[in-house]
């Protein structure tokens, strides 16, 4: 009867660790696979998180096809590893579900750029973010890593 009670107990557990580790396929806050513009194989994975401020930003947590460091990288970033530099910022939620009015940088390009919007697609498990430079405007497709 113990052992029945502890294996209950054990199950209980893990499945609310499960459901809490799940995403909310709702929100883009989470982790992204970010893809070369060229070969469409995986570069970064990008963590969407809620900013102290109330907007949403993204760092880089893993890399998984740059070189260590960014040594193409201007100001700050000059030399340092590719893990941990911003590369979305100050983005504030619109009505339609969208998000929008940021910033950007692509450090595999150096260029800084503005952040349109960012908006799921695919049920959740794809992410466009769209930025411009002056008029031009490109969206790159992110997909879910978790």
């Amino acid at each position: 009867m113990r052992k029945i009670i502890l294996t209950v107990a054990l199950a209980s557990i893990a499945s609310i660790t499960f459901s809490a580790s799940a995403q909310d396929h709702n929100s883009p806050i989470g982790k992204w696979k970010t893809l070369d513009d060229k070969t469409g194989k995986a570069m970064t994975v990008t963590e969407v998180y809620a900013a102290k401020n109330g907007t949403l930003a993204a760092k880089i947590v893993e890399n998984l096809g740059l070189p260590a460091t960014c040594d193409e990288c201007s100001g700050a970033n000059k030399g340092k590893s590719f893990v941990g530099i911003v590369t979305v910022w100050n983005m504030k939620a619109d009505k339609d579900g969208t998000w929008g009015g940021g910033s950007g940088y692509k450090p595999s390009e150096d260029m800084n750029f503005t952040a349109r919007s960012m908006k799921l697609v695919d049920g959740g498990n794809k992410l466009e973010l769209k930025g411009c430079k002056a008029f031009f405007c490109r969206t790159a497709t992110w997909v879910r890593a978790d």
